[in-house]
């Protein structure tokens, strides 16, 4: 992986400010879970002011700009995919919060599975990170990240009723 890029490149664009996840993306080792739980307290923040609704219409909002924020982003950095770049784990996690159980506990097993999947790339989402080199196929790999997290999260409320 290439070196983390610099503050400096961070503050230089809103598209770089917003992939690099407010500089969560900066850290030095593990710049995914960063963002991720970058996404946990931030939805913490604005999920006591918002509706389901209004959520839904803001993630899908920030979907697709992140689509064409990570393309711009990817593009400066040499790299579609850099490690920096964490707006495609904090968009669909924060799907994920919206369809967890508002506990700590079920967030936290939220956090962990949507990691576990992020990181072992279950198919489609393998497919997504090595054949889509864009905005699209970087986002769309965490989003099936996602889906395999709220099916594990489903099977695990079903096996506790």
């Amino acid at each position: 992986m290439r070196p983390a890029p610099s503050r400096k490149f961070l503050l230089a664009s809103p598209a770089h400010f917003l992939a690099l996840g407010c500089g969560s993306g900066l850290a030095p080792k593990a710049p995914g879970t960063f963002g991720t739980l970058f996404a946990w307290g931030s939805f913490l923040l604005f999920r006591p002011y918002c509706s389901d609704a209004l959520l839904l219409g803001l993630f899908a909002a920030a979907y697709l700009l992140g689509i064409w924020i990570i393309d711009i982003t990817g593009r400066a950095l040499g790299d579609p995919d850099h490690g920096s770049i964490v707006w495609d784990e904090i968009v669909p996690f924060w799907l994920v919060l919206l369809l967890t159980p508002d506990t700590f506990f079920w967030q936290l097993a939220a956090f962990m599975l949507f990691r576990y999947f992020d990181i072992t790339k279950p198919q489609p989402a393998r497919y997504f990170d090595t054949h889509v080199k864009n905005g699209f196929g970087v986002m769309a790999d965490d989003l099936v990240a996602a889906g395999y997290t709220l099916l594990a999260l489903a099977l695990v409320k079903i096996a506790l009723s």
